[in-house]
């Protein structure tokens, strides 16, 4: 299906490992549909991003540094989250610059990027009868440029919406605020709870009042976030990872 000869190293951050690995399993399929070589190096470990963001980042080197040596043989690295691959090309800069540091900085992507920016694949035949939110996760919106930002007066844009316009039966719903952030943040969300489960709430209010049944984002932590608030709400609304609404694309 795809003559793109190179090798790709499959990068899987801890929440995905730890509580969904059906995102991981999907990304995967959907790589090697495409007719990639896809290698999971067994030894990688966090990318080093919650030490960071907790003000330990020193700490973290050995952290960087073993992620370097895991990935450095390969041609790409994808990985299905933005904030992880938004570390690893911006955070990365505090190691010694080596040509291997270089390589693995420049070469890592968010799997929607690496679709559309290096393989150029923007119609994957999918089929998936639903209407769907997307939420642009503040990582991948900001910091990768996978969307436009709403305070930005330019012709608006979004990788997500690019892949998933295509789809069989797919209806992408119109929300009011596209592209607020969900209150996770990652350490934000342990000091200040009670402001980070409000803008979560908002989110979900904002899905539902679109009549949207699926909320995806390139970030499973921001829907983990969001999920948790669906269940205790009892919400009908439910989130699923851009990887596995892109996997569903006929073989």
């Amino acid at each position: 299906m795809n003559h793109f000869k190179v090798t790709i190293g499959l990068f899987i951050p801890c929440y995905i490992d730890q509580f969904y690995p059906q995102v991981g399993i999907a990304t995967l399929e959907l790589l090697e549909k495409l007719g990639l070589d896809v290698g999971y190096p067994l030894l990688q470990t966090c990318c080093g991003q919650p030490m960071a963001n907790s003000g330990c980042e020193k700490k973290a080197v050995k952290v960087y540094q073993k992620f370097v040596k895991n990935f450095s043989s390969f041609d790409y690295v994808v990985s299905p989250s933005g904030s992880c691959v938004y570390h690893v090309r911006e955070h990365y800069n505090i190691l010694e610059q080596t040509e291997q540091v270089k390589k693995v900085r420049q070469s890592t992507f968010e799997l929607c990027e690496f679709l559309l920016d290096i393989l150029k694949v923007d119609d994957l035949q999918i089929h998936f009868p639903h209407k769907v939110g997307i939420h642009q996760s503040c990582h991948g919106l900001r910091g990768l440029k996978i969307g436009t930002g709403s305070e930005l007066v330019t012709k608006k844009q979004s990788k997500i919406h690019s892949l998933l316009a295509k789809a069989e039966g797919l209806e992408i719903v119109e929300l009011d605020r596209e592209d607020e952030c969900c209150g996770f943040g990652g350490i934000f969300s342990i000091f200040h709870p009670d402001v980070s489960v409000k803008m979560g709430k908002d989110r979900v209010a904002d899905h539902e009042r679109h009549w949207a049944e699926y909320i995806t984002a390139t970030d499973m932590s921001c829907l983990m976030h969001l999920e948790g608030i669906i269940r205790r709400q009892n919400r009908p609304v439910k989130v699923k990872h851009i990887a596995e609404i892109l996997n569903t694309a006929r073989r």
